[in-house]
């Protein structure tokens, strides 16, 4: 087991975060690394594969989703009934412009008890764009945002908080690859661009307690990963048996769209 001590578990509720926790070796982020140039390069990833729901198509993603370093300690800050919403690769290249704007996330689903494990697979560090955050920002209510559309905001909306940041407290999250940290739905958190000549790898995961609910009235699914389920407020979603196998192609092009519906609502925009 790899449960947080408590002093990390106080840390995250106190902050909104806690970084860096060590859940895959270096070897196995370089693999992990590997296999995700290697389905690039193969040209058969669908549109939109690696930023919603990767899980459902790939499944060393989903072997990752279930890592039980990642699990233990995702339990110690939402409890042992775990459900996996979604996955997304937060990838910038080299020299690239592309940044995520000051946010925080609100996906219709309530109560907003979700964290965010956020892995890297390559190194994360101011110079390519590590992860930002303004501790303790978690326990504001949700602050209103304002949607761009930016051509190289990361985010699906372009999404941008329409309040003043104090960018003097904002903290780095710098992570080897292979370490992973925390940090709750509601914390406002961005990252800039990638000016150097190191691609920036990361893979989000969703976590919820399985006794949050999608409140926008719309259909939404979710995974178990650990516990049980005793709510049912998602439908399950499948597991890939294959990497980008038929079947579970035909199941994420489904989900996504469901969750697209979800992600785009009141734009008028398909994701």
């Amino acid at each position: 087991m790899a449960q947080l001590p408590p002093e990390a578990t106080r840390q995250y509720e106190r902050d909104g975060y806690y970084s860096p926790i060590r859940v895959l070796s270096p070897a196995q982020a370089a693999g992990y690394r590997q296999r995700l140039h290697a389905i690039e390069e193969s040209g058969r990833l669908p549109a939109g594969g690696l930023r919603s729901k990767s899980h459902l198509l790939l499944t060393w993603v989903d072997e990752i989703v279930r890592h039980p370093d990642v699990l233990d300690a995702v339990e110690s800050v939402i409890g042992p009934d775990i459900l996996a919403w979604g996955t997304s690769f937060f990838i910038k290249e080299p020299r690239n412009a592309s940044f995520v704007s000051w946010h925080l996330t609100y996906w219709g689903l309530d109560p907003a008890y979700i964290v965010t494990a956020w892995i890297a697979l390559s190194e994360s560090r101011p110079e390519n764009g590590a992860m930002r955050v303004i501790p303790g920002t978690h326990t504001s209510e949700v602050a209103p945002h304002k949607d761009t559309f930016a051509e190289n905001n990361l985010l699906s909306r372009g999404q941008e908080i329409s309040v003043e940041v104090d960018e003097a407290k904002a903290v780095t999250l710098e992570l080897e690859p292979g370490e992973m940290s925390l940090h709750h739905v509601k914390l406002i958190h961005g990252s800039e661009p990638n000016p150097s000549d190191k691609r920036r790898i990361g893979l989000a995961i969703r976590y919820i307690p399985t006794y949050v609910r999608q409140v926008a009235g719309m259909t939404d699914s979710a995974m178990l990963v650990r516990g049980a389920d005793a709510f049912g407020n998602f439908h399950p979603e499948e597991r890939p048996l294959a990497d980008l196998s038929d079947a579970a192609l035909a199941h994420h092009a489904r989900i996504t769209g469901e969750t697209g519906r979800i992600l785009m609502r009141g734009t008028g925009r398909a994701m």
